[in-house]
């Protein structure tokens, strides 16, 4: 479990890889992830959007940009939380993301609440010491 706490929003990650939707044949390998986000402030916040940073095995990065998770603009009242799972496909066997999501506290305020960077690893990765 990967965590990181921004004003007062703990933001927990747990990636696992889905060897049964993944073809490492084919150079695809498929990572589901599951998010809880807390508040852990006075005052409830909105997810606005998210930021994705994704960096293959390889080195090759993707961005993502986009409204809101699965769907949702959640709003989190202090002492409350919102858990969602979405997925990753790479063509590496392993690699890691981070992030950020665009949140609104209920003064209006704009900040950041930063995902922490985790590992996406798998069984088929080929491990060496250097």
């Amino acid at each position: 479990m990967y965590e990181r706490v921004t004003r007062g929003i703990r933001v927990c990650v747990k990636p696992a890889f889905l060897d049964d939707q993944s073809d490492p044949d084919e150079g695809h390998y498929l990572w589901s992830y599951t998010i809880r986000i807390e508040n852990r402030s006075a005052e409830p916040v909105q997810l606005l959007s998210r930021y994705w940073h994704i960096t293959d095995g390889k080195g090759h990065i993707q961005e993502v940009r986009g409204p809101g998770v699965v769907g949702a603009q959640p709003v989190i009242e202090p002492g409350k939380s919102f858990e969602y799972t979405s997925g990753c496909p790479l063509p590496t066997a392993s690699g890691a993301m981070m992030g950020r999501y665009q949140m609104r506290a209920s003064s209006g305020e704009a900040f950041e609440a930063e995902i922490p960077p985790f590992l996406l690893e798998s069984p088929h990765e080929r491990r060496q010491i250097h």
